[in-house]
């Protein structure tokens, strides 16, 4: 049974394995060409310290990690609420296509509902039809589109 968790500062070290794997598969899109910078202590600071500028959630399937989501909060004085910005979604391959992405998504949505978020955003690379399908299927619609990538957007 697929399990999703905020993750805690002792999961630091597996984040940042995750953010290495999501790099090396967005590497693999042509979606990143850059320098993963991050560090354990950057991770902990950033996501567990005070203030914390961004959330993470863990997917366990049988006690073991499968994949991870990273978001933060943005505010929109026009609007008078925020909205949800997904940084990063990501499945071990081995895990894909058996409901982890959809669990993941499904708690991200719950809990954009529960803050009074008007929509969640993110973008995906184009060289990924995989995840954007997924996310079109989730219920989001791409709101622009550039040679590398694509916005997409569920409103709530």
């Amino acid at each position: 049974m697929i399990a999703i968790r905020a993750a805690v500062r002792t999961d630091a070290l597996l984040l940042l394995a995750y953010v290495g794997a999501k790099s090396e598969f967005d590497r693999a899109t042509g979606a990143f060409t850059g320098v993963v910078r991050t560090t354990h202590e950057k991770i902990e600071a950033t996501l567990f310290g005070e203030p914390r500028f961004a959330h993470a959630l863990v997917a366990e399937d049988a006690g073991a990690p499968r994949g991870f989501a990273l978001y933060y909060f943005r505010y929109s004085s026009f609007a008078g609420q925020p909205s949800l910005w997904l940084d990063d979604l990501y499945v071990d391959a081995d895990a894909r296509s058996r409901g982890v992405g959809a669990a993941l998504f499904a708690r991200l949505v719950e809990i954009a509902r529960c803050h009074g978020c008007t929509h969640l955003a993110w973008t995906a690379a184009v060289a990924n039809p995989r995840g954007i399908a997924f996310y079109e299927r989730e219920g989001a619609v791409i709101v622009s589109r550039d040679e590398k990538q694509v916005t997409l957007r569920l409103n709530l």
